[in-house]
């Protein structure tokens, strides 16, 4: 079971805060819910993006597409992942390809263009509707067969959320250039776009024409996912960067874009680039790599050389959490952006 799902309430009805949240408790709770063993989430194959793949029996791939609204569009997206599941036939050591791929939407209600659409389409497509009920404080997802009327019924730990929290959909420039790039760039940038924008209501999320900007308008940005390729299409690298407190504040900048260069697995930081005129370390137009350790080295010797100054102070407050944990998470890295974001609002 997988607590603290977000819900929200709407009048008298009950619903999945977003598609994620409804994905979430999908993915946790297959066995319990459908019988299945989960295998990938937000699978990226041919330009598109399953969310679940699943095992039935005898190794049968299942292929889930969930809907936390009614979609007019989800047969013809399941039809898409058929073909390129089969096409490129991945995990053939888990998946026995000789059974049938099974299709399955799942959403609170089905379009009739939805049954027009499956009844001239060759494939067989499973139709799941699914219901939050609510009984005594307690919650439940109800899942409903349509074809063959099958209930089954799951308890949901949850956290009410209001609706102005709901999450965008993820544009469509990203998931087309994070089609190109490797698994673990693609499950990173997408958690962390997931962080940024849960934060609070007010950050947006902006397409650009060589990035996705996050913060409250052009004036107050926060963090940007920047998409380089290379030019002839064969490397596709997303960059994090953050708007995060100039560590040296005998610098005019108080807020300083910062590159994240980060560990294979992006939970660590492993550098800090900066672009700027007048560096300590770099005099004049240029850019400046520091080190995580030569990073924290920098604030903890300016503090003590300057430890009377009171924007040093303020300076060494911002990047505390880094120096006291002796932690070089991205995560946290990511806090202290928002940190620095929320006094800019407040000013």
């Amino acid at each position: 079971m997988l607590d603290g799902i977000n819900l929200k309430k709407t009048g008298e009805r009950w619903d999945f805060l977003s598609e994620a949240a409804l994905e979430d408790f999908a993915w946790a709770n297959l066995p319990q819910l459908l019988g299945l063993t989960p295998l990938r989430r937000q699978y990226f194959i041919n330009g598109q993006i399953c969310d679940i793949l699943a095992l039935g029996k005898n190794q049968q791939l299942v292929v889930l597409e969930l809907k936390n609204t009614e979609d007019r569009y989800i047969v013809q997206q399941l039809t898409r992942y058929y073909h390129a599941l089969l096409e490129e036939k991945p995990f053939n050591k888990e998946i026995n390809y000789e059974q049938p791929i099974r299709l399955v939407a799942i959403a609170p209600n089905f379009h009739r263009d939805n049954y027009t659409d499956r009844k001239y389409n060759h494939l067989s497509i499973e139709f799941l509707q699914f219901k939050l009920l609510v009984d005594n404080e307690k919650c439940y997802l109800q899942i409903k067969d349509l074809d063959n009327e099958k209930v089954s019924k799951l308890e949901i730990h949850y956290q009410e959320k209001h609706s102005n929290d709901l999450l965008p959909e993820v544009p469509r420039k990203l998931i087309n250039f994070l089609a190109n790039c490797n698994e673990i760039d693609r499950n990173a940038i997408l958690k962390i776009r997931h962080k940024i924008l849960s934060f609070d209501s007010r950050m947006k999320e902006f397409v650009e024409a060589n990035s996705i900007e996050y913060g409250k308008g052009k004036s107050y940005p926060c963090a940007e996912i920047y998409l380089d390729k290379s030019k002839d299409g064969s490397n596709y690298t997303p960059y994090l960067f953050l708007k995060l407190p100039d560590p040296d504040p005998l610098h005019k900048a108080a807020i300083l874009r910062m590159r994240v260069q980060n560990d294979n697995g992006w939970n660590k930081f492993t550098a800090l680039i900066y672009s700027l005129r007048g560096l300590r370390a770099s005099r004049g137009r240029g850019q400046a790599t520091f080190s995580y350790p030569k990073f924290i080295d920098l604030i903890n010797r300016w503090f003590k050389d300057h430890r009377n100054n009171e924007k040093l102070l303020i300076c060494y407050k911002n990047y505390e959490t880094l120096i006291t944990t002796k932690s070089n998470s991205i995560d946290l890295l990511i806090d202290i952006a928002f940190k620095a974001w929320l006094t800019r609002l407040a000013k």
